[in-house]
């Protein structure tokens, strides 16, 4: 019976390419699924022997603990180098965007909140 070993869903195509790397590179035989035409399927990396499940998990674990180390080690050096993209960058780079995004906000306060507010009225 398959077992779901990884989610791909919100995963970058990197570390997906990665999974499938280590997977084959120890083989470890699986397929994937994709999310389907209106994303709404389950996008994952399925084993076709549960077997194999564990040993995988394992490696799949160890794998992302090192990536979680290699990707913080990355981010302190980038704001170590103030290199790190900043909300005022974003200001700067796409001003209407920023804007237009928390005019949004407030507008969804707004009408979130009118309605308790008009209750002692």
């Amino acid at each position: 019976m398959p077992a779901l070993v990884f989610s791909l869903r919100n995963v970058p195509e990197d570390e997906a390419d990665e999974v499938r790397a280590l997977l084959s590179g120890n083989d470890i035989e699986f397929y994937e699924t994709s999310a389907g035409n209106w994303g709404i399927s389950t996008p994952a990396i399925w084993l076709r022997d549960e077997q194999q499940f564990a040993h995988a998990r394992e490696l799949i674990d160890q794998y992302q603990a090192q990536r979680t180390r290699q990707q913080r080690e990355r981010y302190q050096q980038l704001k170590h180098d103030r290199q790190h993209r900043t909300f005022r960058d974003l200001l700067a780079d796409e001003p209407l965007k920023v804007i237009a995004y928390i005019a949004i906000v407030a507008v969804i306060l707004y009408f979130s909140t009118k309605p308790f507010l008009d209750l002692g009225n």
